[in-house]
């Protein structure tokens, strides 16, 4: 009976239950620490790799936006070169065209009773040249007579001024060649006469 009812030894065995049950929480209470601090590099290391990203994206997006510009600008540039390489060309050109011009301003006027040989060289001259004009306006070669207009340095030449009652100042009163153009560039200034204030 005295090892049953001894008060020391139920002391002694409860003692450790008890510390057990307190050891318990703050176990979990650790392992919960630790939990958080695991959680916090991962975090921290996603929103580095997020920041990346977005970067690495914008520097993609402004070096394709870079290459689509280069890509247009080589593109302006082929097209140009293959419009303008005939420019030289094209100058030798329109100067066979102000010859049969020349040659037509060259015959007589038509009248009634002219030498019939004459009648036909004005017809072919005057064919050859519709037809020469229409070839050159095909690739792009056009001629602008600029009589009547106001004139522009940047398509005429003035070779000389004349004062004219008829035309205000500064109107090509007469042009002795055409402007000439080549894909909407200058080809070749018109040669003008630019009328001036009278006297």
């Amino acid at each position: 009976m005295t090892q049953d009812t001894d008060p020391t030894q139920v002391r002694t065995q409860a003692a450790p239950a008890e510390s057990d049950h307190i050891a318990q929480p703050q176990d979990a209470a650790a392992s919960g620490v630790e939990e958080v601090t695991e959680q916090s590099p991962v975090e921290q290391r996603i929103a580095e790799l997020e920041q990346e990203a977005a970067e690495m994206k914008e520097n993609w997006l402004r070096s394709e936006a870079e290459n689509q510009n280069l890509r247009a600008r080589a593109k302006r540039e082929v097209d140009d070169a293959r419009q303008y390489a005939v420019q030289k060309f094209a100058r030798d050109v329109v100067e066979a065209a102000e010859n049969l011009r020349r040659a037509l301003s060259s015959l007589p006027a038509a009248h009634d009773g002219e030498d019939s040989v004459v009648t036909k060289i004005r017809e072919g001259i005057e064919s050859t040249e519709r037809s020469f004009i229409s070839i050159l306006e095909r690739h792009g070669i056009k001629c602008d007579d600029p009589s009547g207009k106001v004139f522009d340095a940047n398509l005429h030449q003035a070779m000389a001024e004349q004062p004219s009652a008829e035309h205000a100042p500064g109107t090509v009163m007469q042009a002795w060649t055409p402007t000439w153009t080549l894909h909407g560039r200058l080809l070749k200034p018109a040669m003008v006469v630019v009328a001036k204030a009278g006297e």
